[in-house]
Order: C-alpha cells, then structure tokens, then sequence
C-alpha cells in the first residue's frame, strides 16, 4: 500500500497545455500527478474516485482577491470606488483585527473550494492569521500585505517592515503551499519612495509584486494632473516594472501603455465583475491577448463582486470583450480556461508547479459534474461546457496538493456551519464597532 495514493478513473480531462479533451484516469501520489492514462491499476491505491461524467481539470487560479473582506459582503452595494471606499469600507476595515481577518478568510476559503478553486492571491491586512487561514483550509495562496503610506515617511518604514515579517514568518509555510509577495497598494496610496523601495527588497529577495493599477477613469486624471504621466508610464519612469509585477484591473491603459507592459512583461489580473459593479469599466483584455500579454483572472473581493466564483467571472469575462469589441470570436472559451489556469500559474510565479493536468505537477485537481441541468446536453466542447454552461455549484471534487478537500460537494477539512456562524458574529460586531 502507497502512502496517499488516489486513483481518479474515467474522467473527462480538459488539459490546458493541449485541450486534447480524452477520457483518461490519474494517480495521484502524495502531493503530485503521478500517471495519467487509459487504465491504471487500482489494486494498491488508496482511494478511488470514479469520474465517469465528469470533467477533470486543473484547480482554478484567482489571482486578485482580499479573501477577509468576505465580511463585507454587500455591505456597500450600488456606490461608486471612491465612495465605496472612502465611505463604507475604509471605516469598517478601521476596526479589524487579526481574528476577524482569520474568520473571514476561512469563510472566503469555503467558497473558493466549494466554487473549485485551489489556489489564490491575496493582498490585504493581518495577514499572517489569513496565512493560519490557508493552512487549516488545504488551499494555496499568494500573500501580500496591503502598503499604503500616502507620503508618511515613519509611516511607509512600518509597512516595509509589515511586508517583510509576513515574508519572514509565512513564506513557505503551510507544506509550501503559501508564497508571500509584496503588495503596495496602488500608485496613488505608494509614495513613490516606497514604491522604489519595494522594487530594491524584490529584487535583492527574489520577491514578486502584486499592485493595484488603472482601475479607473479617475485615477487616470489624477495622475496625469500631479505627475503628467498615466500610471504604467510614471511606474515605468521609476524604474517599477518587471515580470515579477502582478497588475490588477489595468482598465484605463492607452497603446502606449499596452506597449510598455508587453516590453517588461507585466502580468496582469483581469477583474471584470468588480470592474463592471463599481462602473471602473472594461479592460481592453482581447488586446492586451493579441500582444502576447499574460492575462489571469481575479474576482476583487466579495464586497465588490459579490462572491468568489471563478467560472462565473471567466464567463462574464469572455461575454464583455465580445459585447464590447462586437466581436463574438475574441476570448475563447479555451482562452478563458487558460486565464485561469495556466496564465493564472505564470501570473504568480507558479506554472512549474501548477496550471496543468501534467505527471509531476502539484495535484491540484476539480472535478465538474456535467449530470444537472445546465450542462446536459453536452456542448461542442469541455471548454465550452465549463465557461458558457457551468458554474461553481457545479463542482464536484476539489484536491489541493493531494488532499481531498470536498467530495461529492461535501467540505472533508472545513466545518462550513461553524465558519458561517462565527462569520456573522465578526460582522455584526464590526457593524456595532462603527
């Protein structure tokens, strides 16, 4: 008997390397895809699964979100950023603490798992309990801690060093499943001292950026009347930009600006319901595809969306660049697949591990279930199946790192009930605190 060993038999694999679409099983050994073939030997596993009609394929990649802020789910709807922000939410994230942001984090852990994704990226406050929230809950993720300075020097050396403690307590923690970057807010809350800062301790670190850029018309404005140059191009001027840099909305962006994020290959995090509810607008995404741009997909957090799941988003995704380019052959439905899964892996730094149905990748595995309603009959494809007819409740199985942490649409690590009643408890009280 092998240690860990599940054997999932007879699914229907939608590998985003190839999109070959075969009906095929996969052993999975301890963390890792060990075999994928016609027929495996199912003798000395573990545990078998049967995928008869199901779809199998890599875990789901969100690569912008701020898991904690969960607890604010429609607590500000309707309302533009600025006051949306200003008004409602940076009031109430002035009484959070470190447990709040933990059960809040387990609650936005249960819906991406529920919703078949495995692996997240997060930038928001006391991070290092949403780190002790990753661990309990199996799932992956990229942790960055929120850095705004708005120019106060004592201020921008607190969040440096903020930054650089959860860098030091959580990297690597949890079996390897956390990964820890950077996360400068935006360019209108980072002073640009700190912003070159954090551009100095990742590369010395070896550390990656995730940031804020573009979002709306508004900050277009402003940056043009304080600095006379758009966002992209004053990052570019201070010497900000790399491949390690994970922008998220890029909204806004000129030709010029497409041409400076494909010249030091920004990777940027597409998110379009938040984009569409808060009316920030419509991220030229068929664009930046045709110029070889890494494009990965992002909810925001579920007080601007207002949920977390991610086949939702890639349908509204590949619906709104067709209904705005009054193109219906941009953005695929294979395209959208690969926003969030193998585009989504090389956004975080993280394709050598995950992203694909491949042998020795992380086991990182949802099953679909095409037995309901809205995916019978099948469609001329799984990618169309999934993108166009699917939705997270449509999800089966999630495995992270191979341990199963739903099955049959049943949590196995999380006590979902407890979660939602200790979350209701964290927002009434934070309510009360205001």
């Amino acid at each position: 008997m092998m240690n860990n060993t599940i054997l999932i038999k007879n699914a229907l694999i939608l590998n985003p390397s190839n999109f070959e679409n075969k009906k095929q099983s996969l052993l999975i050994k301890d963390d890792l895809i060990a075999e994928i073939s016609d027929e495996i030997n199912d003798s000395d596993v573990d545990k078998i699964i049967d995928a008869e009609g199901k779809i199998l394929l890599p875990g789901l990649i969100n690569t912008h979100t701020h898991l904690s802020m969960t607890l604010f789910r429609g607590l500000a709807d309707d309302l533009s950023l600025d006051s949306w922000l200003n008004d409602h939410i940076w009031p109430m994230e002035a009484n959070l603490n470190g447990d709040y942001c933990y059960i809040g984090a387990l609650l936005g852990a249960v819906e991406l798992i529920k919703s078949g994704t495995t692996t997240f990226s997060d930038m928001y406050f006391y991070m290092e309990d949403v780190a002790r929230a990753v661990d309990d809950a199996g799932i992956r993720a990229v942790l960055s801690y929120g850095m705004i300075d708005f120019g106060d020097a004592e201020r921008r050396e607190a969040e440096i060093k903020e930054n650089m403690a959860l860098f030091e307590a959580c990297n690597g923690m949890a079996d390897g499943r956390i990964k820890v970057f950077f996360g400068p807010h935006s360019p209108y809350t980072a002073s640009e001292e700190l912003l070159i800062k954090v551009r100095e301790l990742a590369d010395e670190h070896n550390i990656g950026i995730h940031i804020h850029v573009s979002e709306t018309q508004k900050e277009i404005n402003d940056s043009l009347d304080e600095k006379g140059l758009r966002p992209f191009e004053y990052l570019e001027k201070i010497g900000f930009l790399g491949p390690d840099v994970v922008a998220a909305h890029c909204v806004w962006l000129s030709d010029e600006e497409i041409e400076i994020i494909k010249k030091h290959d920004v990777k940027v995090s597409h998110n379009p319901c938040s984009n569409m509810k808060l009316a920030s607008g419509i991220a030229p995404v068929s664009k930046l595809i045709e110029n070889d741009i890494c494009v990965s997909i992002g909810t925001d957090g579920a007080s601007s969306n207002n949920n977390l799941d991610l086949i939702e988003e890639l349908k509204t995704a590949s619906l709104l660049q067709k209904v705005s380019t009054l193109d219906p052959k941009v953005l695929t439905s294979d395209e959208a697949i690969e926003m969030a899964t193998i585009k989504g892996a090389e956004t975080l730094g993280l394709s050598d591990e995950i992203g694909s149905i491949e042998v020795g990748k992380k086991a990182d595995i949802i099953l679909i279930d095409t037995n309901s309603a809205n995916m019978v009959p099948d469609s001329s494809s799984l990618s169309s199946n999934v993108i166009y007819s699917a939705n997270g409740s449509n999800v089966d199985t999630t495995i992270c790192n191979g341990k199963i942490l739903m099955e049959n649409k049943k949590l196995t690590i999380l006590d979902e009930d407890e979660i939602y009643a200790r979350a209701k408890q964290a927002i009434k009280e934070l309510k009360e605190a205001i």
